[in-house]
């Protein structure tokens, strides 16, 4: 009778919950920047053979997302701000949560390699693995370091788009990867120096957790500062130009203004203001990286007129 009732009381997943977990706002960043590279890259590619890269590109990344949240369900149980995701929700069974990510990695691979080329293909699921194993499984619990390494995950998609266009690398899609990969870590921290106490009680080894929040916002400091010669750098080549360097030199200008004010802050302020320029500096994380890619774009479309 008690399994029964049990049973009974079990939320049913929705179509949404599926969706859920292919983490919908991750997935917007990784068809954004892998359809900017792919766009700006000195290829014409059929519209719809663009079209097809960039979904079956999404699919990895929504399949990197089921593989994430499948293994860390019993991170996201404890904190705030993931309690509610479909599986520690008890809406979603953890098998398929796996089974979901599982089917779309081998899907989005098998069809980008048919639909563009091979090599872009093995390289998006190069990502899905690094993602998945070498980040989520590896270093997320293991060291302080995670997000500085694993950053790469999410640094790759220019890189994929630019592949499926070219079939190769360049110095543009290397400075796209670059731009993304050393923005992540001051991203991320300055989330973790108002979430700290819940990568604490997860067991999380985030910075702000095992050196400090005042070892981070030093570190946040510097990297704004590595950052932006690398943001800069692209704008020299084939696909920057003076509308994306104005951006580029006002993002930059306005990111590192705001790692120096993270950088002055004691702990006294912070708490007393609830975090708020924490709060603020990652927000402006969210659009300095949008406005780049933006940019980007912008730039490409002056450049054929």
């Amino acid at each position: 009778m008690t399994d029964i009732n049990a049973c009974q009381a079990a939320p049913e997943a929705e179509f949404n919950d599926y969706i859920a977990l292919l983490k919908p706002r991750v997935m917007s960043l990784v068809v954004f920047t892998a359809f900017v590279g792919l766009w700006v890259a000195p290829v014409d590619v059929h519209p719809f053979l663009a079209f097809c890269s960039v979904l079956f590109i999404a699919l990895g990344g929504g399949a990197s997302g089921a593989l994430n949240m499948w293994y860390d369900s019993d991170i996201d149980a404890v904190m705030r701000r993931t309690q509610s995701r479909p599986i520690p929700a008890g809406r979603v069974q953890r098998g398929e949560a796996l089974a979901v990510g599982l089917a779309l990695a081998g899907l989005s691979v098998m069809m980008l390699g048919l639909v563009a080329n091979w090599f872009a293909a093995l390289f998006l699921a190069f990502t899905i693995f690094f993602y998945a194993v070498v980040y989520t499984i590896w270093l997320k619990r293991w060291t302080p370091q995670n997000i500085v390494i694993g950053g790469a995950a999410g640094a790759f998609p220019p890189m994929i788009g630019w592949a499926c266009a070219t079939g190769g690398v360049s110095i543009e899609s290397l400075l796209m990867f670059a731009l993304i990969f050393f923005w992540t870590p001051p991203h991320f921290w300055a989330l973790a120096l108002f979430m700290r106490d819940d990568y604490k009680e997860a067991g999380v080894p985030m910075l702000t957790v095992t050196h400090g929040r005042p070892v981070t916002r030093r570190h946040i400091f510097a990297y704004t500062l590595v950052l932006a010669p690398f943001s800069l750098w692209l704008g020299f080549t084939s696909v920057g130009g003076a509308l994306y360097l104005a951006v580029a030199v006002v993002l930059n200008a306005a990111f590192v203004r705001g790692g120096w004010q993270i950088l002055r802050r004691s702990e006294e302020a912070a708490r007393a203001d609830d975090f708020a320029v924490e709060k603020r500096v990652f927000k402006l994380s969210l659009t300095y990286l949008f406005l780049h890619f933006l940019a980007l774009l912008g730039q490409n479309w002056l450049g054929a007129w």
